[in-house]
């Protein structure tokens, strides 16, 4: 293999793949990355056995090769360079690095031992990258992060018809969102349970171009997603397990008995200040009550705050509590000025979406419910 290739192009490339690798692999084999060079680019590509990951970036290539060397070493080395290109040569047992005047020498891992990437399944349809980018981030902090119930680290693709909802939840909060998208079959109808990690990541990578989604096998035990946008591709087994019926959770419109509108960045740090003082698995406690929102945290015994900010209230007031970091993240969620509290009672979930002004009236294509915690006596 000889070619050589732009360095911030190949940096990023080999570190998008090289955060798919295992840190721990099963197999040492496992830890490396493919990469060949063929008709004008380069493709680099890892897998294993959960997900797999692929990009080709345009190259001058001299001579045609393939080989297996450590991603993460590989990922490295390409970030460090120090001109504006790299040049990778080599042979089977070795390959060789260099840019200017730095000369890196990695030993070649035995590629006939390396598994075969998976096939994309059939195109299911397309959807806008950044369409799809926004609606990740709006509910992926809500999927939950503990590997023992792996269900919760999972976000539910949920395909009918002509819109995709996405669902997350890790027991305490539940984050919604629906979006369009163009579907190859009008009437296709399916749930699918996504590793959390990786879909957030394809959304980031992929932002920006026309993203293909690929459903193969829902079965348990082989289902099979497919991404593939911007010279990418990505295939991921699916969670088996069954998803818990959230839905119900979410306030109905003729339920609602308070709402409160305020300024999401006002609210912010508010809660970062009062936060400050809160323990961790203590609430902060809110009152909605005469146009403000005051929000109270700490004990007597070491430190207390509490701090008020203007907002909008329509209907009882109400006294809550809400675990401070899952507030924060619902309000980073939103993306918008205002943010919008829907409450049917101070003892159950309440509704948080985003508005672009006060007048606005909230959608049904978003929601993020916020389990309220019992409060001290």
């Amino acid at each position: 293999m000889k070619v050589r290739v732009g360095r911030e192009v190949l940096a990023e490339a080999v570190g998008w793949v090289a955060r798919g690798l295992p840190s721990r692999p099963s197999v040492p084999i496992l830890a490396g990355m493919v990469v060949e060079a063929a008709d004008g680019q380069v493709t680099l590509s890892g897998f294993d056995y959960e997900s797999s990951g692929q990009v080709s970036v345009p190259a001058e290539v001299a001579d045609e090769g393939r080989v297996l060397v450590s991603g993460r070493l590989l990922s490295d080395i390409c970030r460090s360079m120090p001109r504006d290109s790299v040049d990778l040569s080599g042979e089977a047992a070795r390959v060789q690095v260099s840019s200017g005047a730095a000369r890196f020498v990695l030993h070649t891992l035995p590629l006939d031992e390396y598994p075969a990437l998976p096939e994309m399944p059939a195109v299911s349809g397309v959807v806008d990258g950044d369409v799809f980018a926004h609606a990740v981030a709006q509910v992926v902090s809500a999927a939950g992060r503990d590997d023992t119930l792996p269900v919760f680290t999972g976000i539910r693709l949920e395909l009918r018809g002509s819109t995709i909802s996405l669902l997350a939840t890790d027991r305490y909060r539940l984050a919604v969102r629906t979006f369009p998208w163009e579907p190859v079959d009008a009437g296709v109808e399916a749930n699918v349970l996504v590793p959390a990690k990786l879909l957030a990541n394809v959304a980031k990578a992929m932002s920006g171009h026309g993203l293909t989604l690929a459903l193969g096998s829902t079965r348990t035990g082989d289902g099979l997603m497919g991404f593939a946008g911007g010279g990418r591709r990505t295939t991921s087994r699916l969670i088996d397990g069954e998803f818990p019926k959230v839905r119900g959770l979410i306030p109905a419109e003729g339920a609602i008995t308070s709402t409160v509108t305020v300024e999401t960045a006002a609210l912010v740090e508010v809660v970062k200040r009062v936060a400050l003082v809160a323990e961790r698995s203590s609430p902060v406690r809110v009152t909605f009550a005469d146009g403000t929102a005051t929000l109270d945290a700490g004990n007597g015994e070491e430190a207390q705050a509490s701090e008020a900010v203007e907002v909008t209230l329509t209907g009882e007031p109400v006294v809550t509590g809400f675990n401070a970091g899952y507030l924060l993240d619902g309000l980073a969620s939103l993306g918008t000025p205002i943010a919008h509290f829907a409450f049917t009672q101070p003892t159950k979930p309440a509704n948080l979406t985003g508005l672009r002004s006060p007048d606005d009236a909230p959608t049904a294509d978003s929601a993020y419910i916020l389990m309220p915690m019992r409060l001290p006596t």
